[in-house]
């Protein structure tokens, strides 16, 4: 599982001209499922991304933040090799769509969140905050 992170001042998701999700002030997640993932790495993620102190030593919880979960599988690519991306690593769609909702569920337990439309050509605008930006893997 890999997740880039970016602290927000407000993002939203469209899928042509409709927004399918959008917040304030928090955090957008581009999360990329890869083959052999499983709910510990779900679990491992979420707590790890919902203690990080990235709001002036303030997690996302305490800072009342909101999360952007966006599928983004192109992240599969490690770009060591060649210049033409491969995402041989990604999970497979349907897989990584039900471990997805899963992710989206355990974070929802804690903040809200919005998502993008999985699998879909989505347009994402980012007002990134700083700009703060991680990337993890899990």
């Amino acid at each position: 599982m890999r997740v880039v992170v970016q602290r927000s001042k407000k993002s939203q998701v469209s899928v042509g001209d409709r927004v399918v999700g959008s917040i304030g002030s928090g955090l957008v997640l581009l999360v990329c499922m890869e083959k052999g993932d499983e709910v510990e790495q779900l679990e491992k993620a979420a707590k790890k991304i919902l203690a990080l102190r990235i709001f002036e030593e303030k997690n996302i919880l305490d800072a009342g933040g909101e999360i952007l979960l966006i599928s983004q599988f192109t992240l599969a690519w490690k770009g060591d090799k060649g210049n033409r991306p491969g995402f041989g690593n990604a999970m497979k769609p349907d897989d990584a769509r039900e471990l997805f909702a899963t992710f989206s569920d355990m974070l929802s337990e804690k903040v809200t969140v919005a998502t993008g439309q999985f699998g879909a050509s989505m347009q994402v605008n980012i007002l990134n905050d700083g700009p703060v930006t991680f990337f993890l893997e899990f």
